[in-house]
């Protein structure tokens, strides 16, 4: 067998533990949060409503009742506003049975980028990102007041949340050494990038449709409002607000997604529409708040980035692992061929999960990257269709031993960035009494360490069974018959 020297130096992986590669923008069904509210004066057709907790905001109150105008609610929607746990929520008036539909928003109250695009600034829209176009009418919509159609939804917006890309520097200062911080920095780095080009491109040059003055504040606002109450993954539908449907709040309790549809439906007295529909995915009692699932799969560095919240059990805690494929690596070309056939690339970005196995496929990158010396015969094109195959179990004694090397000298490296070990942090927590940022931030980091604790733990067990391992080379004479009952390989003499 091959041992680690043999194996040329270029042929060790590049393992980089760092946010993976996405869109600063992708959506998911969201919920708002009500923290800071904007009071403006204005008047309506309707007195103010006692149905309502009264505790509840004067804005909050006063959509409500516009809702209820425009007969978006009714006395047989089976919702309020309520003052719950997370701020300003939906409870139930009456007892609710799973998969009652507790909402429906016709089409024409739905913000999207086709609202942007045929409004009084679309001539502007064309070309823009989706989300650009839509943020950029919300700003226009905000500074219209009250000839906006969507004003009183508009003055129940929060002016921020607690997503981490409002935190102030020293607030950032918490998650040092996180995934999360760098995410957070790119993001805005992007969004500061976006407004600089669509001030200088769109509204500077067109003064009238933009009277007022659009900050980077401005810009972050939209940005976040958009972030935190978009719904995605409707028909047709990647990028839409729906006014109403985001006073739902969000419940780790709700484990399904499938609760937001688009459906044809009555949308006044003689039309029909396009409907946005809720169904309640729980049981409810008179009094108890409908929740739904935001995100299954997203991460609490996702959720506090997104959303300005986390959950605190560890099924959200993540660390993302980098792998890439040296350009300096001998074998770049056909370690790159055989990565592309098997559907990844130079780079491939794989999400640890805190209590989950590894993904198999991880393994077998991690392989491929390594492989070199003696190995590197399997590279050739003849194994071009079936390498992907032999790298889900363990090539050789020295392939192996690499990758555990290399993983562990990552994550090590990784917890070393981080201020606080996971005993401080867990101590903290305990002890209670943080701040909702802080708390976030502590929730964060120490749900990374755990991952990296935990893969660093999977990979110092496999160091111990290396010498224990079925490799390529011992299945391959098992495959030809040319291995005994002990492990005896056969020699086969001519008669």
């Amino acid at each position: 067998m091959a041992s680690l020297s043999t194996i040329h130096p270029s042929s060790t992986p590049s393992l980089i533990l760092k946010t993976p590669k996405q869109h600063p923008f992708s959506l998911s069904k969201t919920k708002p949060t009500f923290y800071h509210f904007k009071n403006r004066s204005f008047s309506l057709n309707s007195v103010l409503s006692t149905e309502t907790d009264p505790k509840i905001p004067q804005t909050v109150e006063k959509f409500w009742l516009w809702l209820k105008d425009e007969g978006i609610v009714s006395a047989k929607t089976p919702v309020k506003p309520g003052i719950v746990p997370e701020g300003i929520g939906l409870v139930a008036t009456r007892d609710i049975s799973r998969n009652d539909v507790v909402l429906e928003v016709p089409k024409k109250y739905w913000i999207n980028p086709d609202v942007a695009a045929t409004s009084e600034i679309g001539s502007v829209c064309s070309g823009l990102k989706p989300w650009i176009s839509v943020a950029l009418f919300l700003l226009k919509e905000r500074f219209k007041g009250e000839e906006s159609k969507w004003k009183y939804y508009f003055d129940a917006l929060p002016q921020g949340t607690d997503s981490t890309i409002y935190w102030s520097e020293e607030e950032l200062l918490e998650i040092q050494g996180t995934q999360l911080l760098s995410t957070t920095l790119g993001v805005k780095e992007y969004v500061q990038s976006e407004y600089v080009k669509l001030k200088e491109e769109i509204i500077l040059p067109n003064k009238q449709l933009f009277p007022f003055s659009i900050t980077l504040d401005d810009f972050f606002w939209a940005f976040g409002m958009l972030r935190s109450r978009a719904f995605s993954r409707l028909r047709n539908q990647n990028l839409v607000l729906i006014p109403f449907a985001d006073l739902i709040n969000h419940s780790s309790k709700v484990t399904t997604e499938d609760h937001a549809h688009e459906v044809r439906g009555p949308a006044g007295l003689f039309s029909w529409d396009f409907l946005f529909q809720i169904r309640s995915p729980l049981s409810l009692k008179a009094g108890e708040q409908i929740f739904i699932q935001y995100d299954l799969n997203k991460s609490n560095a996702d959720m506090a980035l997104d959303y300005g919240f986390i959950e605190m059990n560890s099924d959200r805690d993540a660390f993302t692992l980098t792998l890439e494929i040296s350009e300096s690596d001998e074998f770049f070309e056909d370690k790159l061929d055989i990565a592309e056939m098997s559907g990844l690339g130079g780079s491939a970005y794989f999400d640890i999960k805190y209590g989950q196995p590894l993904q198999t496929a991880m393994l077998q990158y991690l392989r491929l990257l390594a492989l070199g010396g003696t190995d590197a015969f399997l590279l050739e094109s003849i194994f071009r269709n079936k390498v992907w195959g032999f790298l889900e179990m363990p090539v050789s004694r020295a392939n192996e031993e690499l990758i555990c090397q290399v993983v562990r000298s990552a994550c090590k490296s990784a917890l070393s960035g981080y201020h606080t070990t996971i005993e401080e942090d867990e101590k903290l927590m305990e002890e209670g009494n943080l701040s909702s940022r802080l708390a976030m931030a502590v929730g964060v980091r120490r749900g990374e360490k755990r991952v990296l604790q935990q893969i660093d733990d999977i990979f110092k067990e496999r160091e111990t069974e290396l010498d224990f391992l079925e490799y390529y080379q011992e299945r391959r004479l098992k495959d030809l018959g040319l291995v005994g009952e002990q492990g005896e390989i056969i020699f086969w003499e001519p008669k």
